[in-house]
């Protein structure tokens, strides 16, 4: 089956990147992790790995050119027959299936800590003491 490797979000707000140089081509054997390309975003020079085992059958974004997140830039035959079990998601392809976990405060232990937002606990006046919110 063919599966196009789209443009994964680099993450910091970016939206997109230029494609510098493939590390791949048309007809090479890979395996997953194997460096697909290399891109360049306007705060870093990135490698990405193939989240498939296949074939190269096309590089769909020439060298040089700027691209937006989801964009489809090369196709990979992987060999199975129809549908076939999704890799895992890569960063930046999607939600969660679940809800992101909280991280929890700490115990307050100093009168400069209370400032601290969503953290119980905030000093009363007298002498720096603590007390819960």
């Amino acid at each position: 089956m063919k599966r196009q490797f789209l443009l994964p979000d680099p993450g910091e707000g970016l939206t997109e990147a230029e494609i510098v140089a493939w590390r791949v081509t048309v007809g090479q054997e890979i395996d997953i992790n194997d460096v697909l390309v290399e891109i360049e975003t306007a705060k870093s020079l990135v490698e990405l790995p193939s989240p498939y085992a296949g074939t190269v059958t096309s590089l769909l974004v020439a060298e040089g050119v700027t691209v937006e997140v989801g964009t489809a830039i090369v196709e990979i035959e992987d060999g199975v027959e129809g549908g076939g079990e999704e890799p895992p998601t890569l960063v930046g392809y999607g939600p969660r299936d679940e809800p992101a976990k909280s991280r929890r405060c700490r115990q307050i232990t100093s009168p400069q800590e209370h400032r601290r937002p969503g953290c119980g606990g905030r000093p009363s006046g007298v002498g720096g003491e603590l007390r819960p919110s």
